[in-house]
């Protein structure tokens, strides 16, 4: 891990069962343990399998990413090399879903880089507040309940899982889906 810790990510767990559905979560600092929190409650009551992955640095990772491009651009008759992030995540299955304690622009920053049908942000986009971790996590829609919704959105929109399931974490978890968008409270 000390190589991808240094690159700006490394795979904390790989995913342990044979499930059908499976995603790639990914976590940047301490919401790290939210993220492997939603891996369990995916895998244990929505059958769905999760590799993790630890992000070190998202900046090293898109500044890695643009010099793969500028370097691609500059020798168009080379192969192209790929960055690090495509690298890593090319033989995983699903969609990606990365969490945060930033705003969501910070993981946005590598979304080119991404070889997967679809991904998700979340971030602690808004206002400045005071509080504690848990309940701010939950105020920006980026706790372990918002992870599990949203890769149940993204396996959804793959037609992987019907939108019921989406609804059911929903209402298990008491999201109060009218609630003000924290970009706006």
């Amino acid at each position: 891990a000390e190589e991808g810790i240094i690159k700006g990510m490394y795979k904390l767990k790989a995913g342990t069962t044979k499930k059908k559905n499976r995603v790639q979560l990914m976590g940047g600092g301490a919401i790290l343990r939210e993220v492997e929190a939603a891996a369990d409650i995916l895998r244990d009551d929505f059958g769905v399998e999760s590799d993790i992955w630890s992000l070190t640095s998202v900046n090293e990772l898109a500044r890695q990413g643009q010099h793969i491009n500028r370097h691609n651009t500059l020798h168009p008759e080379d192969k192209p090399k790929k960055a690090y992030v495509t690298e890593c995540l090319e033989g995983g299955k699903g969609p990606v879903i990365a969490a945060t304690d930033y705003m969501k622009a910070y993981a946005e920053q590598i979304r080119e880089f991404i070889p997967a049908s679809s991904y998700t942000v979340l971030g602690t986009d808004g206002f400045g507040r005071s509080d504690f971790r848990g309940k701010l996590r939950e105020h920006f829609e980026v706790n372990r309940h918002y992870i599990v919704v949203a890769t149940l959105k993204a396996l959804s929109e793959d037609g992987l899982v019907k939108t019921d399931k989406v609804a059911e974490a929903i209402k298990k978890y008491g999201i109060d889906a009218d609630k003000v968008n924290p970009l706006n409270a």
